[in-house]
């Protein structure tokens, strides 16, 4: 049995997805990127914003399931510059402890919707 997650906290999906299902007590989020949700307009001005941006997006979505950064087992990063690793890294870490940071990966993309230069999945349990 599968529940859509969805909260006009984050940005409505621009395609035929959901924000996240929830099934049983895990939580599969779908891609943010860095739309803000009350404008819908993107948030460019640097990758530090940007990264921002997401993890808020994120955040939104894991308080819609009833959740936090603490639930995330599992986070997918891609992104469109490796040399923006460690500005994306630096504020992806700070939402979480790294005693319990999830497991990830990273990957470098040719391209990313709207030609953005960061986009971040995660998996939770609750």
């Amino acid at each position: 049995m599968k529940k859509i997650i969805t909260t006009s906290e984050a940005p409505a999906p621009i395609g035929p997805y959901n924000q996240a299902i929830l099934s049983g007590n895990t939580l599969y989020t779908s891609g943010q990127i860095a739309l803000n949700p009350e404008t819908g307009a993107l948030v460019l001005e640097n990758i530090e914003t940007e990264t921002v941006q997401v993890m808020q997006n994120l955040k939104a979505v894991l308080k819609a399931a009833n959740m936090t950064f603490d639930h995330v087992i599992k986070t997918s990063i891609f992104i469109s510059n490796m040399d923006d690793f460690s500005q994306i890294n630096e504020v992806y870490g700070s939402y979480f402890n790294d005693d319990t940071a999830p497991a990830r990966e990273t990957v470098q993309v040719a391209r990313l919707p709207k030609d953005v230069n960061v986009e971040i999945s995660m998996i939770a349990i609750k």
